[in-house]
């Protein structure tokens, strides 16, 4: 059972000066000049905590920064415990960059508590990718200098209840004013109310108690917040402390404004690159289109999206590229006998496992360390970093589906790293979570 429970947020107060200049993205997503584009723009940017960077000790230098802004009244907890309502609106164009869904203005609303940490093992709280130790390492020497949660992690779950007993997040706040309210550099504006009735919270509860986590962004927040919880058991902290919880943002998985954008796979660095034998190697499996316009990608995996086909766009530079089609999924239940269906069937898998590694020689140590591999979302990216000749080609993606997402986490597997990409990011400094 997934235990959620309320908690009095952490936010900022009007003395620490205006939201737009106080919030920022996921760290992990910020460049060295941006994040002191934040900091200058106002020096209490969460980002001075999230992403500390100054001093011979950043990760202690956050911590003090912390404690001072606690006492000069910049950050304060909350009077009462609440679930809080999170809500970003904000507007895509066309078909969503290959997303798979129509264009035009959305949005997507869910519930920040805090949720009880379990081992992935229990099957509550399931993760879908890889990670990265030297981040989870980073994450892990914040919080041991911090005892704090700046940002939420981004959880998906199912709501079985049916259509008359789902719960209707928006109904719980219809009539009342959001706490904050802030338009990001993207035109994304995110919104936030707070529940404290403890009838309503217990409602809630309840009607979650039964439904697994699947988490869609943040796994190394949440596996570090999994050893620091271990950590403190370590150092003589009983259970049932602060620390067996970490802040989430829970969404319900048929929200029609959720949006999963694809990571395109760009190559580097390959000694014997050559983009014919590439193409020749793959004629055994794939149906090749040669030739087609670049600006006909976008239409072409889309088409191949709705109609559930694995495609891929491989592009050398250029007015054209190569539609690469899969003939017949069953030759990766050869190539992975041990992973479940919906694992063989994913994109990703495909491409990785059957072009990248088998056909190209890139195994997967090498993905993992990005030494021939890059990623990245944007797809004008993809197909400039190859004509200014700073990668030998591209592989355009169509996103993965959310329903992917479920079944893949479901079967107690993960997805290559990078797998999804989900939009819009929710913004980090809204609320925080003091662990004490």
């Amino acid at each position: 059972m997934a235990e959620i429970r309320p908690f009095r947020a952490l936010r900022f107060t009007p003395a620490a000066g205006k939201m737009e200049e106080l919030v920022c993205p996921p760290y992990d997503i910020i460049s060295e000049s941006q994040r002191q584009a934040y900091l200058a723009r106002n020096p209490h940017n969460i980002i001075r905590l999230e992403l500390p960077r100054d001093g011979a000790d950043p990760y202690k230098e956050a911590g003090d920064t912390l404690r001072r802004w606690l006492r000069e009244g910049i950050l304060c907890q909350d009077e009462r415990p609440a679930l809080y309502v999170y809500e970003m609106e904000f507007s895509v164009d066309g078909p969503s960059d290959l997303s798979g869904m129509h264009g035009g203005d959305r949005s997507v609303m869910g519930l920040i508590g805090l949720v009880k940490l379990e081992e992935f093992e229990k099957g509550i709280v399931l993760p879908h990718e890889e990670t990265l130790s030297k981040a989870k390492t980073d994450r892990f020497n914040l919080m041991k200098a911090t005892n704090c949660n700046f940002s939420d992690i981004y959880s998906l779950y199912m709501d079985d209840g049916g259509e008359e007993e789902a719960l209707d997040v928006m109904a719980l706040v219809a009539r009342e004013q959001p706490l904050s309210e802030v338009t990001d550099p993207a035109g994304v504006i995110h919104r936030l109310w707070a529940i404290t009735d403890g009838g309503v919270i217990a409602q809630i509860q309840a009607h979650l108690a039964d439904t697994k986590l699947y988490i869609a962004d943040g796994h190394h927040r949440y596996e570090t917040a999994l050893n620091y919880r271990n950590f403190l058991r370590g150092q003589g902290v009983p259970e049932g402390t602060a620390a067996d919880y970490v802040m989430m943002m829970m969404v319900e998985m048929s929200h029609p404004g959720l949006v999963v954008f694809p990571t395109h796979r760009m190559v580097r660095g390959l000694a014997s690159f050559d983009a014919e034998a590439v193409l020749e190697a793959c004629e055994p499996y794939f149906d090749l289109v040669r030739g087609m316009a670049v600006s006909s990608v976008d239409e072409a995996l889309e088409n191949a999206y709705r109609e559930g086909r694995h495609v891929f766009g491989f592009y050398t530079g250029g007015d054209t590229f190569t539609l690469l089609t899969l003939r017949d999924p069953a030759v990766m239940d050869g190539l992975l006998p041990g992973l479940s269906p919906a694992s063989r069937a994913l994109d990703v898998t495909i491409l990785h496992t059957l072009v990248l590694e088998r056909l190209m020689g890139i195994d997967k140590e090498n993905m993992a360390n990005q030494t021939n591999l890059t990623y990245t979302r944007d797809l004008a990216e993809a197909l400039d970093g190859v004509r200014d000749g700073l990668f030998q080609c591209s592989f355009i993606l169509n996103p993965t589906r959310v329903s992917e997402i479920r079944d893949v986490a479901s079967a107690g597997e993960k997805m290559p790293q990078k797998s999804t990409y989900f939009y819009p990011k929710l913004i980090t400094g809204l609320t925080m979570n003091k662990l004490d």
